[in-house]
C-alpha cells in the first residue's frame, strides 16, 4: 500500500523549537555560569542536542520519505545522500577553520591554555594524522560533536526510511533494541587519539528513528497521549522533578534535599548514552508541546518569534556560526572581563550574529533560486502563499533541517 502525504505545509512549531535549539547550545557552549543559565541544560536532563536530533529526525522522513514513495528509492536516497554531502562539507568547513583560530588565538595572545581546553592538542602533536582522523570523523575539538552523529544517522537513513515506509512499527521496535543493546554491550564507535565518541550513535539513533515514526504516521497512534489528563499530570510532575536534579547537580546546597543514592542515579546526566531518564524528558516536552501548541497556534505568527524562526529554517548555517561564536565568545570573556553584564552582552551579540546569518541566507536562497531579477516577474504571477504554508520545496525545508 502506498503511504499517502499531506500536503506540504511548513510546520513553524519545528522552526521555533529548532530555532531554540541552535540559540541553547550558543549559550550552553560558553563556559559562563551566567549564560548557561539562558540554556536548556540546568532545567532538565534533555538538552537542545536532543531537541535538534529529534526534529532532524522528523523532518528528514517528510521530506525524503515523500521523494521516495513520489519518485523512487534510487531519487529519494539519491537526495538523501546529497544532503549527507551538504552536513558533512559544513562540518569539514568549521572543522579547519576552528582549528585554525584556536591555534591562531593561542599564538597570538599567549593563550596556551587554548589548546587543551578545546582539545586542539592532538594536531600539535601529529598534524597530518589528525586531519586525517578528523575527514574520517574520528577526531573532534571540543564541541564539535553533533555534525558527525548527524552524517551518520543521515548517511544510515535511506534503507531506514525505505523500511519505515512499509515496516514502520517494526523499525521503531528494532531502533529500540538496538538503543538498549548498545547501553548493555557497551557499543559505541572510537574516537582519535582515544575514547570514545561524546554522542553514541548506537543510542542517538533512537531519538532520530523516533522523530522519523512520529513523521510518518506514528504521531496518530499516540495522540491519545496529547489529550490524556493522567499523561499531563505525570508529565508535569516529571518536569518538575527533572528540573530539581538537575539544578542539585549545579547548586550544592540542593543536593542536601536528597536521598543520595536517587541523587547520584541522575547525576552526572548520562548524556553520551542518552539515558532513559533523558529520552523520557525529552518525550515528555514533545507531548505536553503538541498538547499546549497545535500546529495552527495563532501564536506563532508572532513578530517576537520571527527571528527565533528564521534561525530553525537556516538551521544549518545558524548552527555551524553558532558554533564557531561560542569559541568567540569564551576567548573574548577570557582576555577581556568576564562579568555578568559583559557575558549577556555577548551572549546576546552572539544570537544578533546567528540571527542576522539566518536572514542573509534566507534572502540568498530566495535570490539563487530567482536570479537577474526573475522575482520580480513570478511575483507578479504567483500570489503570495498563505501565511504559515511552505514557500520553498520540501526539499529546500530538510536542507534547514541540520
Amino acid at each position: 500500500m502506498k503511504m499517502q502525504f499531506p500536503a506540504p505545509k511548513r510546520d513553524l512549531r519545528l522552526d521555533l523549537f529548532r530555532g531554540f535549539a541552535n540559540w541553547a547550545m550558543f549559550l550552553g557552549h560558553v563556559s559562563s555560569s551566567v549564560l548557561a543559565w539562558f540554556s536548556f541544560r540546568n532545567y532538565g536532563f534533555s538538552d537542545g542536542a536532543d531537541l535538534f536530533v529529534f526534529i532532524s529526525g522528523y523532518t528528514s522522513a517528510l521530506v525524503f520519505g515523500r521523494k521516495m514513495v513520489e519518485d523512487g528509492f534510487a531519487f529519494g536516497a539519491s537526495r538523501l545522500l546529497r544532503r549527507v554531502g551538504q552536513i558533512y562539507t559544513a562540518h569539514v568547513l568549521l572543522f579547519v577553520i576552528y582549528l585554525a583560530s584556536v591555534h591562531f588565538f593561542s599564538n597570538q595572545f599567549n593563550a596556551p591554555d587554548l589548546i587543551d581546553r578545546f582539545n586542539v592538542g592532538p594536531l600539535l602533536a601529529s598534524p597530518v594524522e589528525t586531519i586525517t582522523q578528523g575527514l574520517l570523523l574520528r577526531y573532534k575539538p571540543l564541541n564539535l560533536d553533533v555534525l558527525p552523529l548527524y552524517v551518520v544517522l543521515m548517511s544510515a537513513f535511506p534503507p531506514v526510511l525505505w523500511l519505515m515506509l512499509r515496516y514502520r512499527n517494526w523499525v521503531m521496535a528494532g531502533s529500540i533494541l538496538l538503543y538498549f543493546a548498545a547501553r548493555q554491550f557497551g557499543w559505541n564507535l572510537p574516537s582519535f587519539p582515544s575514547g570514545v565518541w561524546y554522542f553514541n550513535p548506537f543510542a542517538w539513533q533512537l531519538l532520530f528513528v523516533l522523530g522519523a515514526w512520529l513523521a510518518l504516521g506514528g504521531a496518530n497512534a499516540l495522540h491519545f497521549l496529547v489529550r490524556s489528563k493522567a499523561v499531563l499530570i505525570f508529565g508535569v510532575a516529571y518536569l518538575i522533578f527533572a528540573t530539581a536534579m538537575t539544578m542539585a547537580g549545579q547548586i550544592p546546597e540542593l543536593q542536601k534535599l536528597f536521598p543520595r543514592v536517587l541523587f547520584e542515579a541522575f547525576n552526572p546526566n548520562d548524556k553520551t548514552n542518552l539515558a532513559p531518564y533523558r529520552f523520557l524528558h525529552l518525550a515528555v516536552l514533545i507531548i505536553l508541546g503538541a498538547r499546549f501548541i497545535p500546529i495552527d497556534a495563532a501564536g506563532l505568527q508572532a513578530v517576537l518569534w520571527k527571528p527565533v524562526i528564521k534561525c530553525g529554517q537556516q538551521s544549518l548555517e545558524v548552527f555551524a556560526v553558532g558554533i564557531y561564536l561560542s569559541f568567540l565568545a569564551y576567548f573574548v570573556l577570557q582576555t577581556t572581563s568576564s562579568g555578568v553584564i559583559a557575558q549577556l552582552l555577548v551572549g546576546a551579540g552572539g544570537i544578533s550574529i546567528m540571527t542576522t546569518v539566518a536572514y542573509y541566507r534566507s534572502w540568498s536562497k530566495r535570490v539563487e533560486k530567482h536570479p537577474h531579477g526573475h522575482s520580480n516577474l513570478l511575483a507578479v504571477q504567483k500570489p503570495l502563499a498563505p501565511a504559515g504554508e511552505a514557500v520553498q520545496s520540501g526539499e529546500e525545508m530538510t536542507v534547514s533541517a541540520a
